[in-house]
Parts: C-alpha cells; sequence; structure tokens
C-alpha cells in the first residue's frame, strides 16, 4: 500500500498470520503486514507459535494450543491478501530449506510486493534475483556485531534491528549503510516520533492504527 514520504513506514506486526487480522491491517492502510513463515513437515506455516520439535503442540510464552490449532499456510496466504498490500515475510528456523521454498511460493503468486526478512545472511541471499525487498534481522547484541561486518561487503535493502538496541548514534550508522532501518516494537506515538527524529524509518507495531493515527 502507499505510504507518505513524510512518516516512517508502519508495518502490521504479525497481523499476517491470520486472514482476520489481515482484514483489518489492510483496511486501516498500512504499509506492510508481516507474517511469520515456517517450514514444518513440508509444509510452509504461517505462525509464530512454535512447535515442541516434529511434534505439532503449539506454544509460545503462556500459550498452549493443540494439534488441532488451525494453521493457515503461506499459499493461503498469498492467494487471500489483496494485490496492492506488501506482505513482509518473517523466516523463523534454520532449516536451508525454508529460504528456497518461499522463493518459490512467491514466484507462483506472480508479481506482488514482497518483503523478506530474516536473521540468517544465507537465507536472505536465496532471493537474489526474486525481485523482492531483503532485511536482516537482528535481535540480540551479538547478532548486530556480526551486521556490522556483513553490511560493508554485502548491502541489503535494510535492516530491522529489536528496539532495546538501538540509540540514535547506531541508527545513524545504519542509515550510512542501508536505506531502511525498522524496529520493533513500537506501540506508542512518542517513541515513534523520538525514533524518527533519529532517521528510523520503519516502525513495527501491534498498534498500527494508532500510530498511523499520532504520525499523519
Amino acid at each position: 500500500m502507499a505510504s507518505s514520504a513524510e512518516r516512517p513506514l508502519v508495518l502490521a506486526h504479525r497481523a499476517g498470520n491470520d486472514l482476520a487480522s489481515l482484514r483489518r491491517a489492510e483496511a486501516i492502510g498500512v504499509d506492510l503486514v508481516e507474517a511469520d513463515v515456517r517450514l514444518f513437515r513440508g509444509r510452509l506455516d504461517v505462525r509464530h507459535l512454535k512447535t515442541v520439535g516434529p511434534v505439532p503442540v503449539y506454544w509460545d510464552r503462556w500459550i498452549l494450543r493443540s494439534p488441532r490449532t488451525s494453521i493457515l499456510g503461506l499459499e493461503a496466504l498469498l492467494g487471500a491478501a489483496d494485490p496492492s498490500t506488501e506482505l513482509m515475510l518473517d523466516l523463523k528456523g534454520v532449516d536451508p530449506r525454508l529460504a528456497p521454498r518461499v522463493v518459490g511460493a512467491v514466484q507462483r503468486h506472480g508479481p506482488r510486493p514482497i518483503t523478506v526478512c530474516a536473521r540468517r545472511w544465507r537465507s536472505l541471499r536465496e532471493f537474489d534475483a526474486a525481485g523482492v525487498r531483503r532485511i536482516r534481522s537482528v535481535g540480540n547484541p551479538s547478532q548486530l556485531n556480526r551486521l556490522w561486518r556483513h553490511l560493508d561487503s554485502d548491502p541489503l535493502d535494510g535492516v530491522s534491528v529489536k528496539l532495546a538496541l538501538l540509540t540514535e548514534d547506531i541508527v545513524t550508522r545504519l542509515r550510512s549503510l542501508t536505506p531502511l532501518v525498522m524496529t520493533w516494537p513500537v506501540n506508542r506515538g512518542d517513541v515513534a516520533r523520538r525514533l524518527a527524529g533519529w532517521g528510523v524509518n520503519g516502525l513495527i507495531s501491534d498498534q498500527p492504527g494508532e500510530l498511523l493515527s499520532e504520525l499523519a
């Protein structure tokens, strides 16, 4: 969806993980809808919930779901999303088959705006010729240290860095190396404005409608 050049991109955190949340995010006009993608038993699942190894018991912190839980598939998400909706597919796990399988799914659904986010450099390189925006995700200090070494020699389209890791100086350095600096979670207007002042130009939020109103 179109975004204003005068404000950061606003992303709906995990809103692509079920179709009702996807529709709500599309209705309020977010710039991107994030969805978590995992490879499980040969299927591309769209979910943040983890499994107990190969056992289909789904959990995340204080959440526990049964094996009968309905899980959205990536093909279904790609088919259901409005063609103008830009999806950010956040690749989860270390299975080397995940990224190539996602490339295939994206290509089967034809031209549409797609961003791919991952913590593994190797996973992102699978998308070099796929015509998508590639984002490196950083969730802890050791990953941030590795990021500096890679960005100088192998630039990407952007980075997504956990909010707790950011300072104004770090954002300035990141913006000198890559055009798009995203962060999460950003759920308050005052925090969003401070980050925008630093140069952060992508805000991943559980409250995207409120941010859009605050930043309008």
